[in-house]
């Protein structure tokens, strides 16, 4: 079978997991920050604004360089996350720095600062009860018989 016979049988997710796979072992110099800025700039207009979600300092540094408006630093612990984001000020005052990952309103107080301009919290959506917001037709002759809970 060729190449192209086997893309055909992979799903894309398992197509973009070998690529990233070979691109970290292959290419561990590669810049992956600057290639997704550069192509997400690529993609939309000026208008845009483009965030990249980071899991170390260097990567963070790596996407400010790039022209990230906005980095994301995701599951940092408050210990982490307060030092880089005052590296990351420091060489880069325009970008935008966005707090993420295991934050909840009991440990929210331990993620805000100076250095932080935005916090996400999943929980806000994840833990919220589900809501029907269906259209129920009924043909003419049948009258709804309406419930209450």
């Amino acid at each position: 079978m060729d190449a192209e016979g086997l893309a055909l049988l992979l799903p894309p997710v398992t197509l973009a997991a070998l690529v990233d796979s070979w691109l970290r072992e292959d290419c561990p110099g590669l810049n992956y920050a600057a290639l997704a800025v550069r192509a997400a700039r690529q993609a939309a207009d000026f208008t845009l604004k483009v965030e990249v979600e980071c899991s170390s300092l260097q990567e963070a540094v790596q996407a400010a360089e790039a022209g990230a408006d906005l980095v994301l630093l995701d599951n940092f612990k408050p210990e982490e996350l307060h030092p880089t984001a005052t590296v990351l000020k420091a060489q880069f005052p325009s970008v935008a720095v966005e707090a993420s990952g295991g934050i909840t309103l009991d440990n929210l107080p331990q993620f805000c600062g100076p250095h932080i301009d935005v916090i996400s919290m999943g929980m806000l959506t994840q833990a919220a009860p589900a809501l029907d917001f269906s259209l129920k037709l009924f043909a003419k002759e049948v009258a709804p018989v309406p419930k209450i809970h």
